[in-house]
């Protein structure tokens, strides 16, 4: 069964009413007739949907679109294919999270769990499908068409959202809340992690910061655990991914569109940027931290308090501010203390 989603998309949206939404300009008027019915980054979008450019360092991404039409920057315009419609402004990704929320109208109002309570109170609602053997434990809140595996448990106090999927042999800890996200079997949240709410994405200027819509949905895989108080966002237009097997520890911070590999281990106080990339088995120490959009490969290793401005190559060991090779950065440690005894000694 496919998943319906957990934001209502609207009718179909002409170009001509999207670029006088969101103040930009159509290179050709005649394409303002062209119907929009959603919205895909570059690599995503096909023949219906509306993209967005920021400039040449994607003109590759752009080249290859199958999209409609494309927001960008005037000076850039002639990068857009033939087969797509241009739309210009002078901040086409500002522009662009205004079209999101001119097709998801309602983007901007996370259902945590819809309309819980029926007429009697109850905080099971009436549409869930709670499969045989599920506990639920005093004051859990069970949402409108969520649906929980059997064996689950549910503990005090726990909130698992609209539309919610949660599969089979899961403990969803006391207090913790899981909002538009998929869970498979035998994932374990301990208690307050958060799960779903929006990623912290905004476009900023002298004006001030525009809020994006956050769209997509959190995945994550079987035999998954994540620690205590944890949070993971969910994705802007895609999904943020948890690989099978990977464990995360307490007060961790996975930010919106981040995919996570197999089997990998996340220490506490960790942090992952937005639209990172883990591979399978990498191991990330206490307070290290990955910078958006960075690539770590598969296995590779990054030292307690280090933090990745760069992609990792599959096996790396690394370490340091920012990362480097672990070995090279052991080096300067230990330079930097022979400098300082001998310093002292002089």
């Amino acid at each position: 069964m496919q998943h319906p989603g957990f934001f209502e998309r609207g009718e179909p949206v002409s170009l001509q009413v999207i670029a006088d939404a969101v103040g930009a300009k159509l290179l050709l008027e005649s394409d303002g007739v062209t119907e929009i019915d959603d919205l895909r980054p570059l690599g995503q979008a096909a023949r219906t949907h509306l993209t967005f450019c920021t400039g040449p360092k994607y003109a590759d991404q752009l080249a290859a679109t199958s999209a409609a039409a494309c927001l960008i920057k005037s000076r850039d315009a002639g990068l857009v294919p033939a087969s797509a419609a241009a739309l210009t402004t002078d901040a086409p990704h500002r522009a662009f999270a205004m079209a999101v929320g001119l097709l998801y109208p309602t983007a901007l109002e996370p259902r945590a769990s819809s309309s819980i309570a029926n007429a009697k109170g109850r905080l099971v609602h009436r549409t869930a499908k709670i499969a045989e053997g599920v506990t639920i434990e005093p004051g859990a809140v069970i949402g409108r068409e969520a649906r929980i595996g059997a064996g689950t448990t549910i503990a005090a106090g726990a909130v698992v959202g609209y539309r919610v999927f949660v599969g089979r042999d899961c403990y969803i800890g006391p207090g913790a809340s899981v909002t538009h996200a998929l869970l498979g079997d035998r994932v374990t949240l301990h208690a307050g992690v958060r799960i779903g709410q929006d990623g912290f994405g905004y476009v900023m200027s002298a004006e001030g910061h525009f809020k994006i819509p956050q769209i997509g949905r959190v995945v994550i895989d079987d035999d998954v655990e994540i620690g205590a108080n944890s949070t993971v966002d969910r994705g802007f237009l895609a999904d943020t991914k948890i690989g099978k097997g990977t464990k995360i520890d307490n007060l961790v911070q996975v930010a919106h569109n981040v995919v996570i590999g197999r089997h990998c281990i996340i220490v506490s106080q960790s942090g992952i940027a937005g639209s990172a990339e883990l591979g399978d088995f990498v191991i990330m120490g206490a307070h290290s931290g990955v910078v958006e959009h960075v690539k770590v490969g598969d296995g590779a290793m990054i030292a307690g308090m280090a933090h990745v401005k760069d992609d990792v190559p599959a096996g790396a060991r690394m370490g340091g501010t920012p990362a480097r090779p672990f070995k090279e950065w052991a080096r300067e440690v230990a330079a930097i203390r022979r400098l300082s005894k001998n310093g002292r000694q002089a």
